[in-house]
Parts: structure tokens; sequence; C-alpha cells
């Protein structure tokens, strides 16, 4: 089927409803034709105009509050770069052509940011819904008609406050019952017979937020051991659920596998059966401890930090795939070899410790690599303690966080 090359400046010009693109500095770039129509005004005496010089409010209402009510919202969206949706407005506007006479109107307004590459705001998008015929139905006298406007709009606030609340109760219990899961799947190990280790999960602060990270660590005969994490998408008890299942799958692999490439092969193979497992990454470490060795896998996550000894990070990524079930077609994974000496550190984690919204992930591997230098000669739990005090934020991160410690 051929499809053609969409005309996006006729779709936005036949967009139904009022809509107009703004700079941060709140100038007019661009209006559809229906905002131009409705609210009376050519694109001439729009484009290159600040919004509040065409549309400022009635000088002979010393109650008028709508520019005062749209410049907080849009505002708000510049400094947080998200949508908002505002309440109903009453905003009367000047007569075309007719100075000094003032039309009353009632606007509801939506404006949402548009972000470049790095997540900073160049655009906003304000849509108008433009309800005036049919508050003007109800034929009531201007106070009778603002007397009904609160009532409703305290009704509605009633209900969606109801509504919230049942929302909040749910998330709690749900939020509950997925950290009760998680922490009956990621128990504290067993301590290892000739490496100090330390594990830490921090839960997400935000009750929406309780995600799928696992963490593994395994000791295996002949001196060697396996260190893994994951990271399931979605949140709450979907998400959880996934986790218990293909953490466990890992952790068989790895007792039997070669290493960790065929070890995630297993693991993507397994993956492909179950519900919610695709795009899940993960990291595995094997280290033989005889040789000197780890050996490393990734599959679209973060790498492992190996932390030596003389203080330098080494960041283990030369072994990076693409997450579960990513490609169509199953094909092996790659796995990479790097020396270590007595005393090196290795570090397995997930992205919430480093990820920041907005922000590079090559900064927040600068951040962990320059805490690990910082307190190199700390133990594995007190540089766990430590890290996580320093990288995470002092409310709690947005998304969870597994870190796993050796010191080798």
């Amino acid at each position: 089927m051929n499809i053609p090359p969409v005309d996006y400046g006729a779709v936005f010009h036949a967009l139904p409803g009022m809509v107009a693109v703004l700079t941060p500095g709140l100038v007019y770039v661009d209006v559809n034709e229906d905002f131009a129509r409705l609210s009376g005004r050519t694109r001439e005496q729009l484009i290159g105009q600040y919004l509040f010089d065409v549309f400022p409010d009635n000088p002979n209402d010393p109650a008028a509050t709508g520019s005062r009510n749209l410049m907080t919202s849009l505002r708000r969206v510049l400094v947080t770069g998200e949508r908002d949706t505002m309440a109903l407005q009453r905003y009367d506007v000047e007569a075309p052509g007719s100075p000094g006479e003032w039309e009353e109107r009632y606007w509801s307004p939506v404006n949402v940011p548009v972000l470049d590459a790095g997540g900073e705001v160049v655009l906003l998008v304000h849509r108008v819904e433009e309800i005036t015929e049919l508050i003007r139905a109800h034929g009531l006298p201007e106070g009778d008609r603002a007397r009904v406007l609160e009532a409703e709009l305290y009704t509605r606030a009633h209900e969606l406050q109801e509504v919230n609340e049942r929302l909040r109760e749910a998330h709690a219990r749900e939020r509950e019952v997925a950290l009760a899961l998680q922490e009956a799947m990621l128990p504290v190990p067993r301590p290892l017979e000739h490496h100090l280790a330390a594990v830490r999960y921090r839960p997400a602060a935000d009750a929406l937020n309780v995600c799928g990270d696992w963490y593994d660590l395994v000791e295996l005969p002949e001196n060697r051991l396996t260190v893994a994490v994951g990271d399931v998408v979605g949140h709450g008890l979907a998400a959880a659920g996934v986790m218990g299942q293909l953490r466990s799958a890992l952790s068989a692999a790895s007792r039997v596998a070669v290493g960790p490439a065929q070890a995630l092969d297993v693991l993507g193979l397994y993956a492909r059966f179950v519900d919610g497992a695709e795009s899940t990454t993960a990291a595995t470490a094997f280290v033989d401890c005889d040789a000197r060795t780890i050996t490393y896998s990734s599959a679209g996550h973060p790498p492992p930090a190996l932390l030596r000894g003389g203080g330098t990070v080494e960041f283990l990524d030369r072994a990076t795939d693409p997450p579960l079930g990513a490609r169509p077609e199953h094909q092996p994974r790659p796995q990479a070899v790097t020396g270590f000496a007595d005393g090196d550190t290795l570090v397995l984690y997930t992205d919430g410790l480093i990820e920041r919204r907005h922000e590079d992930i090559d900064t927040g591997l600068q951040r962990l690599a320059d805490a690990l230098v910082r307190h190199r000669h700390s133990d594995p739990d007190a540089l766990a303690d430590l890290v996580l005090g320093e990288l995470l934020p002092p409310g709690g991160a947005t998304d969870d966080t597994a870190l796993v410690i050796v010191r080798l």
C-alpha cells in the first residue's frame, strides 16, 4: 500500500477547534483557520504578536483574571515541560473593529510543550475550546450565569477529587502488593565465601511507578560467580510478575550456560513466551576468580562498571546488544572479556541510578564513576549506601533502582 506524504501544514490548518503555536516568549508563530475565525482576528493581526497584546484582560472589569490565569499556565508548561489543562475561563475579548467594546467569551484552554532533542521547550501549542455559545444557550442573566457556572465547576471539581482519592487508594494498595512481591522474589543473597558483596533495591518514590527491576548474585563451583541485573518495562504488579519469571529463568540459565551470552540467549528465547517481557533489558557478568577474568554481555542495559584499585573506572560496554524481543528473529548475543586484579570492584545497576530527565546518559555515568572513585576505599556495604545517597534525588527517584557491588 502506497501512503502519500502528509502535508502537515494543511493538517494543522484543517484541525477543528482553535489551535495556535507560540514561542517560549509567547509570540504567535502560527494559528489554524478556526483560531483566526473564532477569535475574530486575521492572521496578520496575530502572527508575530505577543499573546497578551492581542488578548489583554478587559480593563473595564477589575475582577478579570483570564490573562493572569493563562500566563500562570503557560509559565508552568515552560518550567515543567509538561502539558497543562486549564479550568473553564471567562476571557472577554475586544470586539473586532469596535475599540473599547468587549465581548463576553468562555474558553477552555490546553497548553502543550514541544520539546527539542535535549528536552528543552522550543514551542508551545495553545489549544482553545470555545464554549461561549453553549454558555449563552442557558439564557440566564450574567449574574445567574456566573453562579450556575461556579456551582457546576465546584461539582465537577468535587467529583474529580473523589475519583483521584479512589485512584490514590487503589494505587497505594497495588504499590504495597507489588513491593511485597518484589521483596519476596528479591531475597538478600547468602554471603559469598570468598568475596565481600552488597545488594540494594530502592523502589520508586512515586506510588504509580513501582517497576520490575531485579538483581541476582550466585556463587558457582570452581571458584566462579555470576552477577546479573535487569529491568522490565512497565509498572506495578504486572511488571513485578514478569520480573520474577525472568529473574528465575536467568538465574537457572546462568548455572548451566558456558557464558553470559548463552545465558541471555536462553533468557531471550524464554521471554518470547512471557507476556510483557518484550523490551526488557538485562546485563550479566561471569567472574572466573582463578583466571582473574570477567566475561560479560548486555541486552540493552547500562554497562557494568569495574572500579580499579588504582582509582579508575572502566565501563564494560564492548558486548551490548538490543533488549529482549527487540529483534524479529533470534540471533546469538555477543560477549566480551576483561581482566581484573585483587581489590577491584564490580558494579551492576539499573537505570534508575543514573538516568535523569532532560539529561544525557553520559552525565549520569560520569556521576557514578566519580562517586565510585571518591569512595573506593569503602567496603561494599558502605560503598552501596554512599553511592545511593549521592546519586538518588533527595525526594526519591522516579524509577526503581537495583544495585549490586562485589569486591573481587
